[in-house]
């Protein structure tokens, strides 16, 4: 069996001489068939089902994948929350999110909920790494990992363009050209996205959509022991989007309303980043990859706050509230805030692989930095008339005039082991130690003494896995692993990061059709939220964590997958299913849970199905379905909460023809949510929120 996982999938262990393919992206998997040999579980969405399925929103892309729970917020997943498992979905800051292998949050340990998340339009392939291999990555460790893979460089000189328009003036266009040049390579690459959003703004001739461009250069040079790869990337956004969701009884009149006092809602951000991979073989057995990178993002989200509490009180029955999100009743005092930040990231990554025979060894550490300054001032409007009027700016002080940070080294060791033919364990143990701080200044200037808060913490993470082959079609696998996730930058001194042991187990057959049943248990001795304004914790704090208690989260994942004939017409088909349980295990008094309560964001099903006709023709035809059940927006809404605490469950299926006049040229019909079901997918931050209606659009594809 190859010795896949836990070592960077193009070090070349096995020679000293680099391949061809040095010049390509870290990957944590690899291929589909190395993901189903892991001593652990894992997922692969290749480029094959992103181009068939003509994929721009990662969160529909990632419904696909067992233990994945999402929660939407704007129907395009400009900004995902994405939960794995025992890690719960808030703005996906519970995932360990890479690009390439270089983690790609915003401020990964200080402040990592991803208001930042790289362009899905330009992704070559999505990884998903759980269970105990994932040590090798980190700082989240509980639930798993999330690597998205850029285009690679191509071996020739060669390119490449997607073009898609659809309904409400969607567009995306994906270009890119690249090739090599004796031991030189390069690709140059855009991602130009835009739309004029689904939904209709009261009293507004303006749009809710969005508009992004998206710029990648890679640049890399081989040798014969050695290679480096060079990439830069940048990207600006404007999107019309907003935090005001609707009332219950507005939404079940039309989901795709959204109130006036929204309409001068914007978020503008860019982010740049920039990466360095050396890679080079010291000798036949050892292999050296260090990794340089430097993220920035600046974002400035203007929008109303404490415009869930006019929703709260209106679907309580508040007629002057109601009035107030009509535009029928004057408003005075009403605060827009410049949600402004800027974020960096730096630091080296330095991993040894060791071909050690039976036992393939990576070893290895790394040295980051992050930090986030928050700068936030304030501007009142009135409405009057149903228009907003100007009244002032207020300055930036307390809560929104503040620096967090926060310096981290980590440490592993993995041995994957062959211990004979039929059996291979994974031994892995990682370091973290994290040290953060804030300092929040009551002046505009901050010329005061700040106050400050600080928090230390280290822990050893250690995990193990294997998997035992029954026959040549069945294996068995298992493994236990401790999790664990930083507190952040606004954590305080007696505070304690969040802590699990989790384990899982199950078994595989691999043969003419494939199947997974893989159960999972995860033991919390003290469960977190992250709280952010996009994502409020159920204590209702928007900054800084909480701590919830005791909690287990455990169920089971399947998958299923086959490829038919019928008389020449090849029918694919791919199921997905998860089960979870997800609560409060222990008494919390001095929080007010009770054993049983259910965890927030967490669905209790989720279902997938993919299924194609394939002709020989070139013409095939593609249904994707999906299933989410309803999930709590706070901690205990099963025991005493009402309908307004909870999501709503949402079947939703997209429909897919392409024609493919060779293999260079295809174009395609692509129809979104093809039965129009909408409901409430969420209730954070301000009130009920839609999925994407029913969305037509077609698209050609060139390869030259």
């Amino acid at each position: 069996m190859q010795q896949r996982i836990l070592v960077l999938a193009l070090a070349g262990l096995a020679t000293p001489v680099m391949s061809a393919q040095t010049l390509e992206e870290l990957t944590i998997v690899g291929s589909r068939d190395a993901v189903r040999e892991l001593p652990g579980s894992a997922a692969l969405v290749d480029n094959e089902q992103i181009r068939i399925e003509a994929a721009n929103d990662i969160n529909q892309l990632l419904k696909t994948v067992p233990g994945i729970y999402i929660q939407e917020e704007d129907g395009y997943g400009l900004r995902p929350n994405i939960g794995i498992r025992g890690a719960t979905s808030e703005r996906a800051s519970k995932v360990t999110l890479m690009e390439d292998g270089v983690m790609i949050a915003p401020a990964p340990y200080s402040n990592p909920a991803a208001y930042y998340f790289p362009t899905t339009l330009r992704m070559h392939s999505v990884e998903v790494l759980k269970g105990a291999p994932l040590l090798r990555y980190g700082p989240q460790t509980t639930g798993g990992v999330i690597n998205l893979v850029s285009t690679p460089i191509p071996q020739e000189n060669q390119g490449s363009i997607s073009f898609r328009y659809g309904e409400n003036n969607e567009t995306d266009l994906l270009a890119s050209f690249g090739g090599r040049a004796g031991d030189f390579g390069f690709l140059l690459e855009t991602a130009q996205r835009r739309s004029d959003g689904f939904k209709d703004i009261d009293r507004s001739s303006r749009d809710s959509g969005y508009d992004i461009q998206d710029y990648l250069l890679k640049l890399g040079w081989e040798g014969e022991r050695q290679s480096l790869l060079f990439k830069a990337q940048y990207s600006e956004e404007t999107s019309d989007e907003t935090y005001l969701g609707l009332t219950d009884a507005d939404f079940d009149r039309d989901p795709n309303r959204r109130y006036g006092l929204s309409s001068i809602d914007e978020m503008d951000n860019d982010h740049q980043g920039y990466s360095l991979v050396y890679r080079l073989a010291l000798n036949e057995r050892v292999n050296l990859t260090a990794t340089g990178y430097y993220n920035e993002f600046a974002r400035d989200w203007f929008k109303l706050g404490g415009g869930g509490s006019l929703v709260s009180a209106a679907n309580g029955g508040d007629a002057e509230a109601q009035g107030i999100l009509d535009g029928t009743v004057d408003a005075l005092g009403l605060a827009y805030k410049h949600n402004n930040r800027e974020y960096e990231s730096r630091g080296v990554d330095l991993n040894f692989d060791l071909d050690l025979g039976a036992h393939q060894v990576a070893v290895g550490g790394r040295l980051h930095e992050d930090e986030m300054d928050r700068f936030q001032p304030e501007e009142i409007y009135d409405q009057i008339n149903g228009q907003l009027v100007y009244v002032e700016t207020e300055a930036a002080t307390g809560s929104d005039n503040r620096l967090e940070e926060a310096d981290a080294t980590s440490l592993w060791l993995v041995d994957t082991w062959q211990v004979n033919p039929v059996m291979e364990v994974n031994l892995a143990l990682r370091y973290e130690d994290v040290e953060s701080s804030r300092r929040q200044y009551a002046t505009e200037d901050r010329s005061d003494s700040p106050s400050r808060r600080s928090n230390n913490s280290d822990e050893w993470l250690p995990g193990a896995s294997f998997t035992y082959e029954l026959g040549n079609h069945w294996q068995l696998l298992a493994g236990v692993h401790r999790g664990f996730s930083p507190l952040g930058g606004g954590a305080v001194d007696n505070e304690e990061p969040e802590t699990s042991v989790n384990w899982e187990a199950g078994f595989r057959y691999n043969g003419d059709w494939f199947l997974e049943v893989i159960g999972f248990y995860s033991d919390f001795d003290n469960k977190t939220e992250n709280c952010s304004n996009a994502s409020p914790c159920s204590n209702g704090d928007t900054s800084g964590s909480f701590n919830t208690g005791e909690a287990l989260i455990q169920g089971v994942e399947l998958q299923v997958g086959a490829a038919l004939d019928a008389g020449g017409i090849s029918i694919p088909l791919n199921l997905m299913y998860t089960y979870t349980d997800a609560t409060i295990s222990e008494d919390n008094p001095t929080e007010g849970f009770e054993d049983g309560d259910q965890l927030a964001s967490v669905p209790e099903n989720t279902l997938s199905l993919r299924a194609g006709l394939e002709t020989a023709m070139g013409w095939n035809n593609y249904v994707v379905a999906k299933y989410i059940d309803e999930m709590c927006m706070d901690i205990g809404c099963n025991n005493g909460g009402s309908r307004f605490d909870r999501s709503e469950d949402l079947f939703v299926m997209d429909f897919i023809s392409r024609f493919e006049f060779n293999p260079q040229t295809a174009v395609y019909l692509k129809i979104e949510n093809v039965f129009d079901e909408q409901a409430i997918v969420s209730r954070q931050p301000d009130g009920a929120r839609p999925n994407k209606p029913r969305t037509a659009s077609v698209g050609v594809e060139w390869v030259f």
